[in-house]
């Protein structure tokens, strides 16, 4: 159970509908980062630790959404690498640069993704809403087995999050199916990109804590604070494990 902004409890049975961030919460890019920059690093005889390299990824992204927020985040991959490159001595090669822009279709789904979004179908409308583009989420939809019923892409929006206007776009797509801002449960594991910026607008969140007994905020941004979501999980599976119980008769045993 979860407490709203006036201390009332919410169940998550009182929602209808779930929007996902995509990138870090169901799609591990971390992993995606680091399996495509270990080589390259490689061949320039380059050593840099996971951590360096995701959080050089983050000071990269941050300036870019800055900058350029109306960029679909696939559009600032290749600049994202570019940056990285030239800041530890590397000469930028194209295609190098288009290479790590098209890695992100490949990116691996985390192990509890696939399984849950099975699961949480059967109960609610599942929503992605991304930075990404619409070409990107097509191969990621595609690799968790084309989940969602609706899909918010950044190139649709004009803007990324955590730009408000992200979701008022949700909000009014999802409005003509009779679905309200009560109704929505927004899931992330970023507080930059989403948890801050959804509670802002209203929306209670789900808390997906995917570097949960890590240190630091990894390849995300570090937001300005960390707000207290409406729910929290370590994982997808861990969320689904909440609405099991959710679901149990009251007093009942647990398998």
């Amino acid at each position: 159970m979860g407490v709203d902004a006036r201390g009332g409890v919410i169940r998550l049975d009182d929602f209808n509908t779930l929007t996902f961030d995509v990138v870090g919460t169901l799609i591990d890019f971390e992993t995606g980062i680091l399996d495509w920059f270990r080589p390259v690093l490689g061949r320039h005889g380059v050593s840099k630790s996971d951590e360096e390299i995701l959080s050089a990824f983050a000071a990269a992204e941050d300036g870019y959404q800055s900058e350029t927020p109306e960029k679909p985040f696939t559009e600032m991959l290749p600049l994202i690498y570019r940056e990285m490159a030239s800041g530890w001595g590397i000469e930028p090669r194209e295609e190098d640069a288009e290479g790590f822009g098209d890695s992100i279709r490949s990116w691996p789904t985390f192990p509890d993704t696939v399984g849950a979004l099975e699961e949480l179908g059967t109960r609610y409308r599942l929503v992605a809403v991304t930075n990404a583009d619409a070409w990107a989420l097509g191969h990621m939809s595609a690799n968790m087995g084309d989940p969602f019923q609706e899909r918010v892409t950044c190139d649709e929006v004009g803007v990324n999050k955590p730009s408000p206007r992200v979701f008022e776009h949700v909000l009014d797509k999802l409005a003509p199916a009779g679905v309200g801002k009560r109704d929505i449960l927004h899931t992330a594991q970023s507080q930059y990109h989403d948890i801050a910026p959804a509670t802002e607008m209203g929306l209670a969140t789900m808390w997906i804590e995917r570097r949960h007994g890590k240190n630091g905020f990894g390849a995300t941004p570090r937001p300005e604070e960390v707000v207290t979501p409406t729910f929290h999980a370590t994982g997808m599976a861990d969320f689904v494990r909440q609405v099991r119980e959710e679901q149990q008769p009251r007093g009942a045993t647990r398998p």
